[in-house]
């Protein structure tokens, strides 16, 4: 589910806390290390985020925010701030050839450079809450 999440909107946010869970509580947020990734660099996305990368000239960036159920992938166009909401259960992710990890969800991807150490710890963090948290049947979700 890709959102426009620049305004305060009360609609957006309860349908982001339904489909990934509400943030973690700042306990959690310690006990894990932090939720938040580094600037992510983009390098390539599906034609819907892409449309909206090149509306202006900046660098494409991004970051990931765990959420108890899913991840929220976030950049920025222009002045507005879009989310890419993935529930685990539909989240994959490859580390491709030359540094990238690609997340997709559905019809949606985005593959970021991880060329540092910290964003390689951070894709292992995601991967491992990942493992222990997704559901494992349908009765789960």
């Amino acid at each position: 589910m890709l959102l426009n999440v620049s305004y305060n909107n009360k609609e957006i946010t309860r349908k982001i806390d339904e489909e990934v869970g509400k943030p973690f509580p700042l306990k959690e947020r310690w006990a894990l290390g932090g939720i938040g990734s580094p600037k992510l660099f983009i390098t390539e996305a599906s034609l819907e985020i892409r449309n909206l990368l090149i509306l202006d000239n900046n660098l494409d960036s991004c970051n990931v925010e765990l959420r108890p159920k899913g991840i929220i992938v976030r950049f920025r166009s222009l002045l507005e701030t879009f989310a890419l909401v993935i529930p685990y259960y539909k989240l994959t992710i490859y580390k491709g050839d030359f540094a990238v990890y690609s997340i997709y969800r559905d019809h949606y991807f985005i593959k970021v450079r991880s060329d540092t150490k910290a964003i390689q710890k951070f894709f292992k963090k995601l991967m491992d809450y990942k493992a222990d948290n997704a559901p494992t049947n349908i009765e789960d979700l």
